[in-house]
């Protein structure tokens, strides 16, 4: 099964702004490799989120920005915590 949104990379961008709302069973249709790529594209993502550089006295967008983080983190949390119970 592809991944929604029709690639990692584009999964991984709407997670980070909350287009896709993940939980376990958005993982049951995904295989090894699809979930792999998607890892990657997630820690992708997370690296070129905190790249970014917001200004200091800017609230709203180092709330925006911190939310990214946390969805993204949480999705990659999940994802592990799947596949060790799942053992893939």
């Amino acid at each position: 099964m592809a991944s929604p949104g029709g690639s990692a990379f584009g999964y991984a961008r709407d997670i980070a702004e909350g287009f896709q709302v993940v939980t376990e069973r958005s993982f049951k249709g995904l295989t090894r490799p699809e979930m792999d790529q998607l890892a990657f594209e997630i820690d992708r993502g997370l690296r070129d989120i905190r790249a970014d550089q917001v200004p200091v006295d800017d609230l709203p967008m180092i709330k925006a920005k911190n939310r990214k983080i946390q969805r993204l983190t949480g999705a990659l949390t999940m994802m592990r915590g799947y596949r060790a119970k799942a053992r893939l």
